[in-house]
């Protein structure tokens, strides 16, 4: 287990890793401190990368409480089933603690087989179940070939490290057990795998007719809206794409290795991110056609997307936005609010890699005071009115903050109902905040009462 944490822990691909000598790169990256765990763990982080897969059953091997923790908390989307929303555990007891619960994972496998119809079965190892010495893989195979169908082995103990290592233990699972067990129909002209979008929303619906409308062909999605199947040729694909995301660089990086299929890194939120990521993928194909195609359509867009967004730039322009959210959406979102004309005070660095604080940092030309580290409500509050920001984007934890110190806010994690990736969620998200600025609320709000008044 020390071996693998080490090698899953320790990314050779990530930048930082990369300028170290290599006595630095055997220190590998920071281990995970006590209580980090407390804002999701590595069980969480695995369940959130492979949820999404809704045509094959997610089975919790452990306690009832597990399944509860992770249950329905994330606004992922599909149209290829709805398995993803069933919420499958063998709930372990004392008893199954003391005498073992191997014959009972093996049963629930069956179970779900014979009853669901899966496409497959993700089984999750839990902390008491690791803890206890219980061979999932063993189980799995044994049930595997009972059952006729994959049942795919995911070893995430939570008390192994935080989210960021479970989206990891997700994506060896993926590799080990799942890629290059099937052969794609039609590959296409310019096939790819997009890795790291969950369909959060329903972003990846903005994000596909983007592709479709300049000659990319997605062969894989990795794993927002996606069917088993399809992770399935995910070696297929002549290039990778990761949205967003550092942890699952892991998958990338073994793709290549493996297959020798390249990846670039991307995003699309920002018209000029989305540009640059399209661009990015035309040069590893080395294609004029379709950097032609590429130029074309987002010039086109781009005009479009100004035009949609002109009623709302007004209200939005030089107003301060404090941003305190977590991992990637802490620099990906400030190209949006940007390119609305708005000015980002400070940014949040919690759940942040080397990597997201260096594009803070890009943005912010370096400058360090840009940075926000750590906060408890009345620093939010505090920096707010310092600045005199007019906003706090930030997830739903915050709300309350926001509405103890009368503040217009937005919500931008994963609980969110509404997408704001690609053209179509540049708009969406400018529309959402000028609501938000506009809304009669906070002139009641900010006025004084009648009898202050007189």
């Amino acid at each position: 287990m020390k071996l693998r944490l080490q090698a899953l822990v320790n990314e050779p691909d990530c930048d930082h890793n990369q300028s170290k000598t290599e006595k630095q790169k055997k220190e590998a990256c920071k281990k995970p401190t006590p209580g980090a765990t407390a804002g999701g763990c590595a069980f969480d982080g695995a369940q959130i990368v492979l949820l999404p897969v809704a045509d094959a059953a997610h089975l919790i091997h452990g306690p009832i409480t597990c399944c509860g923790h992770s249950y329905n908390n994330r606004g992922t989307r599909s149209t290829v089933g709805d398995m993803h929303t069933y919420g499958f555990t063998t709930d372990i007891s004392e008893m199954d603690i003391i005498m073992g619960s191997e014959s009972k994972l093996k049963e629930s496998i069956i179970y779900i087989a014979e009853k669901y119809k899966p496409k497959a079965v993700f089984v999750y190892s839990t902390c008491v179940t690791s803890m206890i010495g219980e061979d999932i893989e063993r189980v799995c195979e044994e049930a595997s070939s009972e059952v006729k169908l994959p049942v795919i082995p995911v070893d995430s103990p939570g008390f192994s490290g935080s989210k960021n290592l479970g989206n990891k233990f997700a994506g060896e699972a993926l590799i080990k057990h799942v890629v290059g067990t099937a052969e794609p129909e039609d590959i296409g002209k310019f096939p790819i795998n997009l890795i790291g979008e969950y369909n959060i929303a329903g972003e990846l619906w903005q994000v596909e007719p983007i592709f479709k409308a300049v000659g990319i062909d997605i062969l894989s999605k990795m794993t927002g809206n996606a069917a088993y199947e399809e992770l399935c040729f995910a070696d297929k694909a002549k290039a990778s794409v990761v949205i967003c995301s550092r942890a699952l660089i892991y998958i990338a990086r073994q793709l290549k290795e493996t297959h020798g299929i390249p990846y670039i890194e991307g995003s699309f939120y920002g018209m000029k991110q989305i540009k640059e990521t399209l661009l990015k993928i035309a040069s590893i194909f080395e294609s004029k056609e379709l950097e032609k195609n590429i130029e074309s359509y987002t010039s086109k867009m781009e005009k479009e997307t100004y035009k949609q967004l002109k009623p709302y730039l007004p209200a939005l322009k030089n107003k301060k936005v404090l941003v305190y959210t977590g991992g990637v959406k802490s620099w990906s979102v400030l190209y949006q609010l940007e390119e609305l004309g708005m000015e980002v005070i400070k940014s949040s660095t919690r759940k942040s890699t080397e990597e997201d604080i260096e594009r803070i940092l890009e943005h912010f030309d370096g400058d360090e005071s840009a940075l926000m580290p750590k906060g408890d409500g009345k620093t939010i509050l505090n920096l707010l009115k310092e600045h005199n920001a007019s906003l706090l984007l930030a997830g739903g934890r915050n709300m309350y903050t926001a509405m103890k110190g009368q503040v217009p806010f937005l919500d931008v994690n994963q609980e969110r109902l509404f997408a704001y990736a690609g053209y179509e969620g540049m708009v969406e998200l400018a529309k959402h905040i000028t609501y938000t600025l506009e809304s009669p609320v906070f002139e009641v709000a900010h006025s004084k009462a009648p009898w202050e008044v007189a």
